[in-house]
């Protein structure tokens, strides 16, 4: 049945667009729009002749695929030169007891190999294989990988609640959904549905003859109702992703395991990690949670970086959190690292990119509704404090193996990498910097995430930033890059 599986994965690129032409298309005598399943009919015919004369096979320490007919490929994998083992097991996987995996390396634009279906124990005795055969060859010891696998996290139905409650995946959701909804041109039937909901609305008001509280009262209620079925989406997305989450080493390698409809196993070698990532927003602090992510050596596809090992602890507790690092970065001392805060006045530096935002949308909001425009200055006090929050809580700490940075009030996050890690330093100045006399240093690793927070220290008098760099810089020259 292998076929079926390739037939579904081509047709997932096809779907969405063939769909909108069906229902949004033009329809006429003749429906031109209907001769791309012609090629996509070619594309699927092409996809299921070059996956039956796909092959794989193990000689020595590599791994070898040849794929191709009139056009073959052999490609040898060195199973060192293997960072990351993902199975993915969507629920049509699970029916029919098979897995798809992906073997990918550090800075490839593409996985060095891909086998879309193979048995599930199959695909469990090749990511062992590869644990092992790597293993051995980044240790130089034979058995490596053969340990048992004690779990270093499980999340239980509980903490998914959590992590549903506190992230914000619903909005993602609706908001995609709206945004396809309006570019497929479906902007006139919102407005029409819209204009008649608030006619329906406001008649059945009037004929009610409600107040001002009133109208405040249903307002409310409705953004209410709307909030909880956003939350609610959440919930119901965090189960379906994260539904018994399991995080385990065996070795030096971590794997983790979630899903509910669809599985996803993925395994990283601990010395791929390249940085980490702990986040603590609003919520998580009212819930006492924070979550820990890594950025690891993988390849730059998009959909192949969702499907890398990036969340350690999507949920858990502080102290949770804190032993993993201290279990997984022994030598770092994370727990007593000395954090260095910056001088008092650095709020200044905050609050001033504020000021010309605020005046900005004051002016807009005076010529638009006269003296009530100017309550938009009451927007500076609140940038005031919050800039001296976020300022008191900026600060960086370094160790002999561990440089971390920290940031933010509202929304926390801890940033740090191990000093082998470092692959490039960069020190900065704005005109702004050069009037206050600071600088930014700014440190880069592989496989950074561009949507993350970056890694640098802001705000630094020059002569501090200086003297960093410069000892980073001699600290790095006698120390060879661990990729």
């Amino acid at each position: 049945m292998s076929w079926l599986f390739v037939l579904v994965q081509q047709l997932k690129s096809f779907i969405v667009p063939l769909g909108a032409i069906l229902v949004f298309g033009r329809r006429g005598d003749n429906m031109y729009e209907l001769w791309g399943l012609v090629g996509v009919g070619v594309l699927v015919v092409i996809s299921l002749w070059q996956y039956f004369t796909y092959r794989y096979g193990v000689v020595g320490e590599a791994l070898v695929v040849r794929s191709g007919l009139l056009e073959r490929s052999l490609r040898v994998i060195p199973f060192a030169r293997i960072h990351n083992v993902a199975l993915q097991q969507h629920l049509l996987h699970r029916l029919f007891g098979v897995a798809e995996v992906r073997l990918e390396s550090a800075g490839g634009q593409k996985p060095e190999a891909e086998m879309r279906v193979l048995k599930l124990d199959d695909a469990l005795a090749l990511e062992r294989l590869i644990r092992r055969r790597a293993g051995a060859a980044a240790t130089g010891e034979t058995g490596v990988g053969d340990e048992p696998s004690p779990v270093l996290l499980h999340l239980p139905p509980g903490e998914v609640l959590r992590l549903g409650l506190i992230s914000n995946r619903g909005m993602v959701v609706v908001a995609a959904a709206t945004a396809a909804f309006f570019q497929f041109g479906g902007d006139d039937a919102i407005e029409g549905f819209a204009e008649a909901g608030v006619r329906n609305a406001v008649g059945w008001a009037g004929e009610h003859h409600y107040g001002t509280v009133d109208y405040a009262l249903a307002a409310a209620a409705l953004v209410l109702v709307l909030l909880v079925m956003v939350r609610a989406l959440s919930v119901v997305l965090a189960f379906l992703q994260y539904h018994g989450f399991t995080l385990s080493e065996q070795g030096r390698r971590l794997t983790v395991e979630r899903g509910l409809l669809g599985r996803w196993r993925t395994s990283a070698s601990r010395r791929r990690i390249q940085a980490w990532t702990l986040r603590e927003g609003l919520l998580h602090r009212l819930f006492r949670r924070r979550s820990l992510e890594v950025d690891t050596a993988v390849s730059q596809e998009g959909h192949q970086q969702q499907r890398a090992l990036r969340e350690l602890a999507p949920v858990a507790t502080p102290a949770d959190c804190d032993a993993l690092v201290e279990h997984l970065l022994p030598q770092a001392g994370w727990g007593a690292l000395e954090w260095r805060p910056l001088p008092a006045r650095t709020w200044w530096r905050l609050f001033l990119p504020v000021v010309p935002f605020c005046l900005l949308l004051t002016a807009l909001l005076y010529w638009r509704f006269d003296g009530w425009g100017l309550l938009g200055l009451a927007w500076l006090p609140w940038a005031v404090f919050k800039s001296r929050q976020h300022a008191r809580r900026i600060g960086h700490a370094l160790s002999g193996e561990l440089i971390a940075v920290r940031e933010g009030w509202w929304s926390r996050h801890w940033r740090f990498a191990e000093i082998d890690k470092l692959q490039a330093l960069q020190l900065t100045r704005s005109p702004m910097d050069r009037r206050w006399g600071t600088a930014t240093l700014r440190l880069d690793t592989a496989g950074a995430n561009a949507l993350g927070p970056p890694l640098r220290i802001r705000f630094l008098p020059v002569d501090d930033a200086r003297a960093l760099h410069d000892r980073l810089a001699e600290t790095l020259s006698t120390r060879p890059l661990r990729w």
